[in-house]
Formats: C-alpha cells, structure tokens, sequence
C-alpha cells in the first residue's frame, strides 16, 4: 500500500461527491435517523464544488492507494465581520472528513485533517469551525479543537 495525497481537481469529483453522500448516509444512520426520502444531494453537490472550487473558497486533500481515493477532507472559506478572536473574519468550515472503512486507524484523516487546516491558515482564517459527526470528535480533540458549547442552528 503506498498512499499519496493530492488536491481534488474536477478528474476526481463525481467520485468525491458520491463519497460525499456514502459519508452523510453514515453519519445519519450511526446516529439512528432515516436519511430523508427523495432529497437527490449529486446536482447540489457537484454545482457547489465546482462553482467554489473555481473561486477559490473551497479546497479538498484526497488519500489515494493507486487510482482508488480512500479518504476525502474539505474546507470552505467564508468571511463575516471580524471579532476578537478571529480578527480577519475569515472562517474555514471544515467538512468532507472521510476515511474508506477499510484504511482506518492508520493516520490518514489526521494528515487530511493538517493539510486542509493548512489551507485555512495560507487562506489567512482565523478559526475553523465543524460540526463534528461522532465518530470524529475524538481526532478533532486530538488536533486541537475545543468544543463551542454556545453553538446554535436555526432551520430554515
């Protein structure tokens, strides 16, 4: 097994997106929901990546074990008004954290994990913010992130 990293290009993203939705429909069945019938997230998806990765606010490291991609990341930038302590106002939203059941335990969403918060820190983000699926707070906590217990969200 020689596994390289190398940055998504448009080659690799219908393959990242149906990762992507592998990834969402485990994190909501280990939590005990039904994934939601008739919600079709691929056009979503690929017209978010490809709009964003054309910008620029959007980057992915990819784990690659020969032509197989074996673990995707993901960090979007978005900026609001700065404060204390994020003075830029410029966020990373880490996302797309996941690792092919089959190459786990071996390191390879910590090195994800860096090259994408490296991304942020080169982008000039203050912070990197996530919603943790369970699975993943225990990497997150090792690397460093705090938990945000006034953290929020409105459905809309």
């Amino acid at each position: 097994m020689n596994i390289v990293y190398k940055k998504l290009t448009e080659a690799e993203l219908k393959t990242f997106i149906n990762m992507r939705i592998a990834q969402l429909t485990e994190e909501y069945t280990s939590e005990g929901r039904k994934v939601p019938e008739g919600v079709d997230l691929e056009a979503a998806l690929f017209d978010f990546y490809h709009r964003h990765m054309a910008d620029g606010t959007f980057v992915s490291w990819l784990a690659m074990d020969g032509d197989k991609i074996i673990g995707t990341s993901g960090m979007s930038f978005v900026e609001k008004p700065p404060y204390f302590t994020c003075p830029t106002g410029r966020l990373g939203l880490l996302s797309s954290m996941y690792t092919d059941p089959d190459y786990r335990r071996m390191g390879i969403a910590k090195e994800l994990l860096h090259r994408v918060v490296e991304e942020a820190r080169a982008y000039g983000c203050g912070a990197v913010h996530i919603t943790a699926s369970n699975m993943g707070v225990k990497l997150y906590t090792a690397y460093g992130f705090e938990h945000n217990g006034n953290f929020m969200q409105y459905k809309l």
